[in-house]
């Protein structure tokens, strides 16, 4: 592990170590609030894009909901519900607008076709580490903007998770130049997944519990999704030989609670302070959870068939290339995607200087 690593997750433990230890089992229903109180309960639905069977991907939400009831007493209780239970996992932020549901917990990215500037929430091609999206978002403005763009559309999103990069993808063949991307049937999810159409790849998105059979049956020859061991527990290296990195399509990947404003402005003060902190600790939880667990997934591909392997270094800076044109073509085309991505590298520019001054390079 490198010191900078090392500093990372002493830092996240010490945070999640602060949050309050009662825990509620998965999905268990909350202990009565205390009528004496006086204060009338809150009950939510809240769908989640990602199966809560998932570790560090989709547990993250049940935590949060846990956490949430267990520091009000269970006078707060949020009922988590997984893709497809009430709302489609590709939905949800719809679903939210339309006040079927109050809140829901997502990407923001999977609504890019919508709401072009939502991807730059979720994830940066050759973007930030996951820290300093982090950085950005509560301390450099870029919740302010976030708010202000979704605001128009009766929504607040908070940050509530956050993860590490993603694997480049699971492919059947292996990957040895830009030739074996023109044709290939992928699929993959925001700016990434326009990278790869500039360079020839058919691309199409699928929610997570769909992308199995389709590579299983041949649909589609490769994917990306998600961290090697949400990955292998959804079976893809069963089906595909080589597993790809880095993941430069995701450096980080945000998860958001999404909340209409009509039931976010019916919630007294402390009910929302309460749901803003608790997801200010689900962001250290899950970050914590992803990177802890990936060491052992990726020691058990070792044993064969699966191959990980390093794009090659011609692959990367083509992929980077294209990943500027199109982020400068999106800028031209949306206002509020320029005035974000602008922000963003703003700040990713005063950030590098203290980056590259302050963390040692390491080998290891």
């Amino acid at each position: 592990m490198s010191n900078r690593s090392a500093l990372v997750a002493v830092t996240i433990a010490f945070l999640v170590g602060g949050i309050a230890t009662l825990a509620l089992r998965p999905h268990a229903p909350a202990s009565e609030p205390s009528e004496a109180s006086g204060e009338a309960p809150v009950r939510w639905r809240m769908p989640t894009a990602f199966a809560t069977h998932l570790p560090a991907l989709g547990d993250n939400a049940p935590w949060v909901s846990e956490r949430i009831a267990a520091a009000s007493g269970g006078r707060v209780r949020i009922d988590v519900f997984d893709p497809g239970e009430i709302v489609p996992a590709l939905n949800i932020v719809d679903a939210v607008r339309d006040a079927k549901v109050p809140a829901g917990y997502t990407w923001l990215g999977y609504d890019q076709g919508k709401l072009p500037a939502s991807v730059l929430f979720g994830a940066v091609p050759f973007g930030p580490e996951p820290w300093a999206f982090t950085a950005w978002w509560y301390e450099a403005g870029g919740r302010e903007l976030a708010e202000e763009i979704y605001s128009p559309l009766g929504l607040k999103p908070i940050l509530c998770g956050i993860i590490g990069p993603e694997t480049a993808g699971w492919f059947r063949e292996e990957i040895t130049s830009l030739d074996d991307v023109r044709g290939l049937k992928i699929r993959f999810a925001g700016l990434g997944g326009k990278v790869l159409q500039e360079l020839g790849a058919s691309v199409t998105l699928l929610a997570g519990g769909e992308i199995f059979q389709a590579l299983e049956k041949g649909a589609i020859d490769a994917t990306e999704y998600s961290l090697p061991n949400v990955d292998q527990r959804l079976g893809f290296d069963r089906v595909a030989r080589f597993n790809y990195f880095p993941g430069w399509h995701q450096p980080f990947t945000a998860a958001h609670m999404v909340v209409g404003l009509g039931a976010w402005e019916a919630l007294r003060e402390n009910d929302r302070a309460l749901i803003e902190t608790v997801c200010t600790a689900g962001v250290t939880h899950k970050l914590a959870r992803a990177e802890a667990l990936q060491g052992a997934v990726l020691r058990s591909f070792e044993e064969g068939p699966v191959r990980t392997l390093s794009l090659p270094p011609d692959i990367l800076a083509e992929l980077e290339r294209v990943t500027g044109e199109i982020l400068a073509r999106e800028a031209r085309a949306n206002p509020d995607f320029a005035r974000v991505l602008a922000h963003q590298q703003n700040f990713a520019d005063e950030y590098a200087l203290w980056r590259n001054l302050a963390y040692p390079k390491s080998e290891r």
